[in-house]
């Protein structure tokens, strides 16, 4: 099958924007961070870790003095920490135009749980941002075009999404949990849509996937912090994948594009979805099955508390 052409352009103005984006200290975050205030945009980093954070800011700032960041904690983990961010930013008083759902933790090797009891897989990655975004629609609907960006990714092709998954089901395997809540981001970025035009929200929904990133994610993440990866692994991952600031640009491309499909999904156009350009991605089986949407969005609900109104 022939590449289809890369979608990338050069970024819109964004002066005078405001963006949030999660997980902000490294990899994606911080590329997607870099490239919307080096356009113009004022960015709310998020960060769990307050020092990570800083010198997260202080990179930045080195390759653009007069890029607009400031870093504000916040836990995906911890509901509290998601309703408080989100009481400072609604407080604030200023339209959210983009708002990135990027944070996330991938294969922990066994099952832990956030500070509110659930999978931490499915908490951190799903139950967070699905707060928040709620949360923060007051914000959101506020900004003449807001935009929401989940992050999916191609691990979550085989997933799929019942009750079972949702409760937890055991016994716990790391990947068939993390597969699941890519899905669940994608099929949460999808409903999301749905949802805003059926209700006026107002907001354009789009999710976007890194191909195979070689961030820390992809390092730490199923070792989850405790051991180094060997050179070779890495070299290797090269080799097949691409870098942090190429996995962003699909994010950056939904955050951005004026010409964005609401509801769509875009990743890198490389063979199986791994590197490249920009493009439309394909959109897994899972994610089509009939209520799918309507679980998920009730489940969730259900679990954190929060109703979108």
């Amino acid at each position: 099958m022939a590449r289809r052409p890369a979608l990338d352009r050069p970024l819109p103005d964004l002066s005078g924007r405001l963006a949030v984006v999660t997980g902000a200290n490294s990899g994606l975050g911080l590329e997607i961070s870099g490239a919307l205030a080096g356009a113009g945009a004022h960015v709310i980093m998020t960060s769990r870790d307050a020092q990570k954070g800083a010198d997260a800011r202080r990179e930045l700032l080195a390759r653009s003095p007069r890029g607009e960041l400031e870093v504000r904690p916040l836990d995906l983990a911890s509901l509290d920490s998601v309703r408080t961010f989100a009481a400072q930013v609604v407080a604030d008083a200023r339209p959210l135009d983009i708002l990135v759902n990027n944070a996330g933790v991938m294969a922990v090797p066994q099952r832990l749980e956030t500070a509110d009891g659930f999978e931490l897989q499915f908490g951190t990655n799903h139950l967070g941002p699905f707060a928040l975004t709620g949360l923060l629609l007051p914000a959101l609907r506020a900004a003449v075009e807001a935009r929401v960006v989940s992050t999916a990714s191609i691990a979550a092709r085989p997933g799929r999404i019942t009750r079972e998954a949702i409760a937890g089901e055991a016994p716990y395997d790391p990947w068939r949990v993390y597969s699941m809540t890519k899905l669940a981001n994608l099929v949460f970025g999808r409903e999301l849509q749905s949802r805003s035009v059926a209700h006026g929200w107002g907001l354009t929904s789009v999710t976007a996937h890194p191909g195979f990133s070689t961030t820390n994610l992809a390092s730490n993440g199923p070792r989850f912090g405790k051991k180094p990866v060997p050179q070779w692994a890495l070299k290797l991952s090269l080799l097949v994948g691409q870098t942090g600031a190429d996995g962003a640009r699909p994010s950056i491309y939904a955050a951005t594009a004026p010409d964005v499909e609401p509801g769509g999904y875009y990743g890198p156009n490389g063979r199986r979805e791994l590197r490249g350009g920009t493009t439309t991605a394909e959109v897994p089986a899972g994610a089509l099955e009939p209520g799918v949407g309507e679980l998920l969005w009730s489940e969730s609900e259900r679990m954190t508390g929060v109703t979108y109104a």
